[in-house]
């Protein structure tokens, strides 16, 4: 089953702003919560579908890239790893709860769900990481992994990522006794009113550190290097970004790490040159060669090809070899190689080359005597492109 158009889901137009996004999802996962839908499988779905639709229209970088591509052009990692109908409630309520705000939650469902549903917050989330990788024709064409080096803030060893220096210096928060967060109930004239807000001495993290890491001085992480291996589909083309999810940064104090982000540049071929998903190739030949015709070798993207040029080809000929080019990203559609034929026309001739061309000049065969089936170059063009 096709997943629906994200700008649908939420019922926005493409060039939405982003508090539109924020306000529609909100609407939305309000109308389809599952406190309010109890036992409603069909609810709960569509909860999640408006979660994974705002996880991707609220970051400029993957509404970007599937403005673009589509839902083929997340490759699968633009959703943040939820999966549609496999993503986890808990990190629906940990990652989008403050776009309903606390106090919503308390007033309305009295507080419960967000207790039930939400673990203690870490630390801070880790900044995405930009890198850059050239590919040539034939990795573009097959697909590559690359293991590339990045540096970037690494996990503290020394402390596994908690900040503290053993783990007697961690203790738990005494002010919400470890649970993130702290509960207020208010008498009003329609009864009691539960509100939960973040706990304001730990952070939502639930415990505090008495004494910090002497490597990472409590923030749990480092400045290292990290072998990074990255999968490249098959199709790819320059300026394509690909999402590499919690390969960045590392978080503070155990919180989550960013997303390495990929761009793709392509490194120019010596011969051939890209149009989409076809391949371009310049050939050319002698006089001689198109008058008698010859066979010859051209080069494609994943080795030599040998082609047949008929006697009597005019310069401009495109020839087509069928499946030669690029392959889509994720589809089986794919790219001809197209070959254009031009007849060299010698720049120097010696004495005797001028003499023997004087005399076939005024042979009646050397006159230019198009017939009815040759088209003209904007009909090649029109061709190539219908």
């Amino acid at each position: 089953m096709s997943k629906r158009d994200y700008y649908e889901i939420l019922s926005v137009s493409k060039n939405a702003s982003a508090e539109e996004i924020k306000k529609a999802y909100r609407k939305v996962a309000m109308q389809y919560h599952p406190d309010r839908n109890p036992g409603d499988k069909a609810a709960e779905e569509k909860f999640k579908e408006s979660a994974e639709a705002y996880e991707v229209l609220s970051d400029t970088e993957k509404r970007a890239q599937y403005d673009r591509y589509g839902h083929a052009g997340l490759n699968g990692r633009g959703s943040g790893g939820f999966g549609g109908s496999n993503m986890n409630m808990d990190d629906i309520f940990s990652q989008f709860g403050d776009i309903f705000g606390d106090d919503v939650f308390g007033s309305f469902f009295g507080g419960g769900r967000r207790s039930s549903t939400t673990s203690r917050a870490k630390g801070a989330r880790g900044s995405n990481l930009r890198v850059k990788i050239k590919l040539d024709y034939e990795e573009i064409a097959k697909g590559v992994t690359k293991n590339i080096k990045v540096k970037k803030y690494v996990s503290c060893s020394t402390c596994n990522g908690n900040g503290a220096k053993d783990k007697s210096s961690i203790q738990t928060c005494g002010t919400c006794g470890g649970s993130g967060q702290v509960r207020r109930v208010t008498n009003t004239f329609l009864g009691q009113m539960q509100t939960v807000t973040t706990c304001p001495t730990c952070n939502g993290e639930g415990t505090t550190i008495t004494a910090k890491c002497p490597v990472c001085k409590g923030d749990g992480r480092t400045y290292g290097e990290e072998t990074v291996s990255i999968d490249i589909p098959a199709g790819v083309q320059e300026g394509m970004q690909l999402s590499v999810g919690g390969r960045g940064n590392a978080g503070e104090r155990g919180g989550p790490s960013g997303d390495l982000i990929v761009l793709v540049e392509e490194e120019q071929h010596p011969e051939l040159h890209r149009d989409g998903l076809n391949v371009g190739f310049e050939l050319f030949i002698s006089f001689p060669d198109a008058a008698f015709g010859t066979q010859l070798e051209v080069p494609t993207i994943d080795g030599k090809a040998k082609i047949k040029i008929p006697a009597g080809t005019q310069s401009g000929k495109i020839f087509r070899l069928k499946g030669k080019g690029f392959p889509g990203v994720n589809s089986y559609e794919k790219g001809d190689q197209l070959i254009h034929v031009n007849v060299w026309t010698p720049q120097h001739l010696t004495p005797e080359e001028k003499t023997m061309l004087e005399a076939l000049s005024a042979s009646q065969n050397f006159l230019p005597k198009p017939d009815k089936n040759e088209r003209s170059f904007f009909d090649k063009v029109r061709e190539l492109f219908s």
